[in-house]
């Protein structure tokens, strides 16, 4: 057995050695992500500013297909890419990756398609990281850690919250497990890139609430009102199956227009060919682009969400539903946004249906369908300390929780792989796959059913 002294100070020694491999990392994914921010701020006023940019949404469809299937090489499997290659090493990852996600994300943007940014953020962390790998000759299991420190880089650094970034790269990985092995290294690159972003003078977006608890049982103060409790319970296993659907939904599009379109730039078009004709059919452009800030004076958006009747009932659907046919179709982005959006609005409509708080509903749906949707709920937990205060800690653990456990084995990312069945799973945790997406392959679902029927 080592010396405790000796065995200390080689942890130092590794723990300064990540400091100084990861200083590069957060210095270039966090300007990467700035000049992101900064592109997809100047994409959103211009959209707003010229509304008939719309209508060459198929033809910037287009052109992102035709760059990806010549020019990205192994591009396309994004984030699953990135996943993989922490889990086994495969092909590698292109550095290519990186300014072609960023850009064809900015078009899609640009041009009125529904999605998000964080998946960009992530591909930014993983092709630079995979770079610097290939520039310091680090060895394959370095290079693991560095890859997830990439992911925590660009997840933190694009939303502001670097302890979320953290803690998302190492429970992204696996359904029910946590690596710890790169747990320093992605925390000082998470922190570190955020630094940096911000010092480019990227903003974040600041959220609120103003619900404060004061409950009184038995002639004294208690910490948690009980009938809240059973509301947001209640609420919880609806974010659950919103997440569930929206996942299933996003996989099971791509499915029927593989099996019926087959041709991508074929898809790509009728898919911004629909999302056109919806825009149309509800008269503004509320769900489209990232619907963080309103497109117009009393829009539905993340932020109105917060407030009483700031969401139509089904706000929440429309934008998961356009979000699905965008990301299935072929356009770039992240899901994570567009995933607050719909928590955000679900949560507004079932505070006004149980009566509850709007702002701490909205804050729960804005957590807790992000948390089933990518099976985090423990990084999702935190990103509500971070975003809205510590004040309501137990709501956002219960409400993640719960919504994790009732999504399924299911989630927006096929390469994740199950290494602890939930609970309720009826044949145990041996019949579960590995990954998501060899668990679609198998399953007996309406949408994958059709999808086959029609590929026949």
């Amino acid at each position: 057995m080592s010396h405790p002294l000796k065995y200390n100070f080689k942890n130092v020694r590794q723990i300064l050695r990540w400091i100084l491999l990861v200083i590069p990392v957060a210095l270039l994914v966090g300007s990467f992500n700035a000049f992101f921010l900064w592109a997809m701020s100047t994409a959103f006023e211009t959209r707003v500013e010229n509304p008939w940019l719309i209508y060459l949404l198929p033809v910037a469809g287009l052109v992102i297909v035709y760059c990806y299937q010549n020019l990205g090489k192994n591009s396309g499997g994004g984030n699953n890419l990135i996943m993989d290659e922490i889990n086994e090493a495969g092909q590698g990852i292109p550095v290519r990756m990186g300014p072609l996600v960023m850009v064809t994300t900015v078009m899609t943007h640009l041009f009125g398609g529904s999605a998000g940014r964080e998946g960009t953020a992530v591909q930014i962390g993983g092709a630079t990281t995979e770079w610097l790998s290939g520039l310091f000759n680090l060895s394959e299991s370095d290079r693991k850690i560095m890859l997830t420190a990439g992911i925590a880089s660009g997840f933190g650094a694009v939303f502001g919250t670097p302890l979320t970034g953290a803690i998302f790269a190492l429970e992204v990985l696996f359904i029910g497990r946590i690596k710890f092995n790169a747990v320093l290294p992605a925390l000082f690159a998470a922190i570190l890139a955020d630094v940096v972003c911000s010092a480019w003078g990227a903003h974040h977006t600041h959220y609120g609430i103003n619900f404060v608890q004061s409950v009184e049982m038995f002639d004294s103060m208690v910490k948690v009102d009980m009938l809240l409790l059973a509301k947001i319970l209640l609420a919880s296993v609806a974010f659950g199956l919103s997440g569930y659907l929206f996942g299933e939904l996003t996989h099971g599009i791509k499915d029927i227009f593989t099996a019926t379109l087959k041709n991508p730039y074929l898809i790509v078009v009728v898919g911004g060919v629909i999302i056109i004709a919806a825009v149309k059919l509800l008269g503004n452009h509320d769900y489209i682009g990232l619907g963080v800030y309103a497109s117009r004076e009393g829009g539905v958006s993340i932020l109105s969400a917060f407030n009483e009747g700031g969401a139509e009932w089904y706000s929440w659907f429309v934008k998961l539903v356009l979000t699905a046919i965008t990301l299935a179709a072929g356009y770039k982005g992240g899901e994570v946004t567009p995933l607050f959006f719909v928590g955000a609005t679900l949560g507004n409509t079932l505070a006004w249906v149980l009566g509850a708080p709007v702002d701490l509903f909205a804050a729960l749906g804005f957590l807790a369908v992000f948390a089933a949707a990518t099976n985090t709920p423990f990084a999702c937990t935190i990103m509500g300390v971070e975003l809205f205060g510590a004040d309501h800690i137990l709501y956002f653990a219960i409400a993640c929780f719960t919504a994790y456990y009732f999504s399924g084995h299911t989630g927006i990312y096929s390469s994740q792989r199950v290494s602890v069945a939930k609970t309720f799973t009826p044949n145990g945790p041996e019949s579960v796959p590995e990954k998501i997406g060899v668990l679609r392959e198998v399953d007996s679902s309406y949408l994958k059913r059709w999808a086959k029927k029609l590929n026949k």
